[in-house]
């Protein structure tokens, strides 16, 4: 199951990653010399009448259109080709900023495109009690909110400053945080109040053993009941941009968690875990399944937008600076700055294949 879900998770975000690449470059006349599915040898493929070699290969982690001027496969500009009609060099730098941003913009579209059809197809969640779900209705037991001070019947009405929409957006907020001191704006009474407390830190492990660490505070919505409503597809495509922005700010949270010492480096996950998780998705139906590419799709898509050289935000970043300048940098800064972002990147993944492979049965996990 792991490797069925593996391939055609991957399979097709990597293909349909590429092909943005590849469309628009052929869109700006620019010519592809490769386009491949995984890295290293070649495993099949053919050669179309373009002259663009079409190929598998052996190593599924990724994928790559190599154009015409460029020197290796992470697309470093080779600085002894020749500028010449059909390379990639010698087209307009906005072209090529787009020809690059397209890769990552297909997964983002992807990733939207799939939250939309979910919210057409099942609705979107509406309350429709008249009580505020913001409301607290209980504690649980030891709960960290009514140690500090809270009491039934207050509204959470802003967290650190940032208003509270229900008690999913509570929920949330307070889920990304644990262990981490939070400002709560409450109304009581019709006044307002503020309360400071610490989070606290679960760990909790979902049916499949897969652990992980979330905020907790230990209260209950007194109201606030959800129900599906049905929606058109022309509302159903604003509610999928949302759900992208929400997850990629969840994402962002997380990283400066990682950096900052908040999370363990642990919880980063690499091709193995994406396997594991692929299969497990998988075997809960289609629709989790699919969900989960979403997921893994603007991963792909905010990755790929980081300005790591070597990534298609490193050559954006490229870009921009040849933009402020008026002329491209310098081929040795350029050489030693991509060699940097490679090396950064193996680093990441020897990083998160160890996790990868410590998190497996055999040692004890």
């Amino acid at each position: 199951m792991y490797v069925i879900g593996f391939a055609l998770l991957l399979g097709p975000l990597v293909t349909l990653h590429e092909l943005g690449h590849y469309l628009v470059g052929r869109w700006f006349g620019v010519k592809a010399e490769a386009f491949s599915v995984g890295f290293g040898k070649e495993l099949a493929g053919f050669t179309d009448r373009h002259g663009t070699r079409w190929k598998l290969s052996a190593l599924p982690l990724g994928g790559y259109v190599q154009f015409k001027g460029d020197m290796n496969p992470a697309s470093v500009p080779d600085p002894h080709a020749p500028a010449e009609p059909g390379s990639f060099q010698n087209a307009a730098l906005w072209k090529r900023a787009l020809i690059v941003a397209a890769g990552p913009v297909t997964n983002l579209l992807l990733a939207i495109g799939i939250f939309a059809a979910f919210f057409a197809i099942i609705g979107k969640p509406v309350i429709v009690d008249e009580e505020d779900s913001r409301t607290i209705g209980a504690f649980s037991e030891g709960s960290v909110a009514e140690a500090a001070g809270m009491q039934v019947g207050d509204i959470v009405v802003a967290i650190d400053g940032r208003p509270i929409r229900d008690f999913t957006d509570l929920k949330t907020k307070v889920a990304l945080h644990p262990g981490k001191r939070m400002i709560f704006t409450l109304e009581r009474e019709g006044r307002p109040v503020e309360i400071t407390l610490t989070t606290a830190r679960v760990e909790r492990t979902d049916s499949f053993g897969n652990p992980s660490t979330e905020g907790l505070i230990g209260v209950a919505p007194a109201g606030g009941k959800y129900e599906l409503e049905e929606v058109g597809v022309l509302e159903a495509i604003p509610l999928g941009v949302k759900q992208s922005w929400d997850f990629t700010g969840m994402m962002i949270t997380g990283i400066k968690q990682i950096v900052t010492g908040e999370r363990s480096v642990k919880e980063l996950g690499g091709p193995l875990k994406i396997a594991k998780f692929s299969g497990e998705q998988m075997s809960l139906g289609a629709a989790a399944f699919i969900h989960f590419a979403a997921l893994i799709s603007l991963n792909l898509a905010f990755i790929n937008f980081l300005p790591i050289p070597a990534l298609d935000g490193g050559h954006l970043m490229f870009y921009a600076a040849e933009a402020i300048r008026r002329k491209p940098v310098g081929p040795q800064a350029t050489e030693w700055a991509y060699r940097t972002g490679i090396a950064l990147v193996l680093m990441l993944m020897v990083v998160v294949t160890v996790n990868d492979i410590i998190s497996l049965p055999i040692f004890g996990s």
